[in-house]
């Protein structure tokens, strides 16, 4: 089994540094085998940000976790003109990762990142030709048995957003992004973006998207909330490529409690939400907003 922890959106610039210290904290007890960071590290990708999101990260780092990450619309430039349409994530480059496919295998989970943020969009996403054949290079040696993962910023798929259930916009190449991921065999969808903690079956909401589970983490660390929804990200484990458990770790004001939690497994008819399986682990009692199912 792997122990992935799922954060997104941290922000930094419109952080609450609480919060941040808590989200070490808790990572530092559990200690996961893998830690993706899906996006947005900044507020406004000034230096000043960039700084702060570098230290979190190599705090991380120094403790010996593992990580995965992927640049997110914030962390291009919105104001800097020259800046966001010359070197659009020279600072992310630098302070981050210069790593924009970064790739993790072990011997359960095979994770590939892919950057969605582009200079000729504010917010929405997009899928390059390229990106879309390396989904397919990339998952093609990849042992059948091994949770093909993929990760990205915006969700490939229409995500519920609203209080209403009206649909976000998908990436720009959506029915290339989804083939591919269907081609690929990919188990796993994650994704950050709208401050919105969501998993549903990727069957269920796209037609033809083959065996995916999208996962959407809300906001870790930001003080940008939407929906009336806690700051959290997802605790992930892939006990195989067709069983996976879901928790979301939730704010509760003065640390993270674990929240809703399902398991899902995969059959004829797509990915299933059942009941988890008691966690023994830290049988605190659950807290926060259920996940969307």
């Amino acid at each position: 089994m792997a122990r992935i922890a799922h954060l997104s959106d941290l922000h930094f610039g419109a952080h609450d540094p609480r919060i941040v210290a808590a989200t070490e904290a808790w990572l530092q007890e559990r200690q996961p085998d893998l830690i993706i960071v899906s996006g947005d590290f900044t507020q406004r990708a000034r230096v000043d940000q960039f700084r702060e999101a570098s230290a979190y990260l190599n705090r991380l780092r120094a403790a010996g976790f593992r990580t995965l990450v992927v640049p997110g619309n914030h962390d291009v430039p919105l104001y800097d003109v020259f800046r966001r349409f010359g070197a659009p994530l020279a600072r992310y480059e630098r302070f981050i990762d210069n790593d924009l496919a970064p790739w993790f295998e072990n011997d359960e989970i095979a994770v590939l990142g892919i950057n969605t943020a582009r200079s000729l969009t504010i917010k929405d996403g997009r899928i390059s030709h390229d990106q879309i054949a390396l989904i397919h290079q990339r998952f093609r040696a990849v042992a059948s048995s091994k949770t093909r993962i993929l990760v990205s910023h915006h969700p490939l798929y229409a995500m519920p957003i609203g209080e209403g259930g009206e649909l976000s916009q998908a990436v720009g190449r959506h029915r290339d992004a989804v083939k591919a991921v269907c081609e690929a065999g990919v188990h796993l969808a994650l994704a950050g973006h709208f401050h919105r903690t969501y998993a549903q079956s990727a069957r269920k909401m796209v037609e033809n998207a083959g065996s995916a589970l999208v996962m959407q983490a809300g906001t870790a660390t930001s003080t940008r909330l939407r929906n009336s929804e806690l700051q959290s990200f997802n605790w992930i484990h892939a006990h195989r490529h067709d069983e996976v458990e879901l928790q979301v770790i939730a704010w509760d004001g003065s640390g993270f409690r674990r929240g809703n939690h399902a398991r899902f497994t995969y059959g004829e008819d797509g990915w299933l939400a059942g009941t988890a399986r008691e966690d023994a682990e830290h049988p605190d009692p659950p807290y926060g907003r259920s996940v969307a199912l």
